[in-house]
């Protein structure tokens, strides 16, 4: 089985790209310098027009932490009711606890607004105290995707509990594993963890031309 590049990306020139470049799916945001928030709705419809892969939108009403308000909470559910009715082909989201669990609670009642679209868990996953727990909790609230590094900064570091998450995953959930993920290394991050599917930012159409190519 071909394994699947994510690339994220912020522009419509990056999307284009990307995807010309052998990137099977985009994650789109808006701020990468600051991890990522919900990119503009004119953005969203700009990409979804111009490229054919899939496009997942991540919904992060700001930057920071993962433990939101109310007001937050709310936002975060019209922007993913909002990013499904523009056509986003997925949703890329996360609610913490103070504590660093999952919000079990919050997560599903956002991934009941996505309507059966696609959710992925994104890196605030990394901040979980116990990360087999934390996959667990992950999947009860409904996601069908978690981006990791293992709780590591980068995947290659992260390899060894990496390899433990797709293990105990099965087939109740995609593991992306995501974080330094380059040419260079791809290669060594499946093999020691056995992921299908890799995230890396979208630096320039070569760099990802040649990491697309290894998979």
């Amino acid at each position: 089985m071909r394994r699947l590049l994510e690339s994220v990306v912020e522009t419509v020139a990056a999307a284009r790209a990307a995807e010309h470049a052998g990137a099977g799916r985009l994650e789109l945001c808006a701020r990468l310098v600051d991890g990522g928030v919900t990119p503009p709705p004119g953005l969203v419809t700009a990409v979804l027009e111009r490229v054919s892969i899939p496009v997942f939108v991540m919904v992060r009403p700001r930057a920071g932490d993962f433990v939101y308000s109310e007001a937050e909470m709310a936002d975060a559910r019209h922007d993913v009711a909002a990013m499904r009715l523009r056509g986003a082909h997925g949703i890329v989201l996360g609610v913490l606890q103070r504590d660093g669990r999952i919000d079990v609670e919050r997560e599903r009642s956002l991934i009941e607004r996505a309507q059966g679209l696609p959710v992925t868990f994104h890196r605030a996953f990394d901040a979980a105290p116990d990360l087999e727990a934390a996959l667990d909790a992950v999947i009860a609230a409904g996601a069908s995707r978690v981006l990791t590094s293992g709780g590591a900064a980068r995947a290659l570091e992260g390899a060894g509990p990496l390899a433990a998450l797709v293990q105990r995953a099965q087939a109740r959930i995609t593991v992306l594993a995501g974080g330094g993920v380059r040419a260079d290394n791809v290669h060594a991050i499946l093999a020691r963890t056995g992921v299908r599917e890799v995230h890396a930012r979208f630096e320039d159409e070569p760099s990802t031309r040649a990491l697309a190519d290894l998979l």
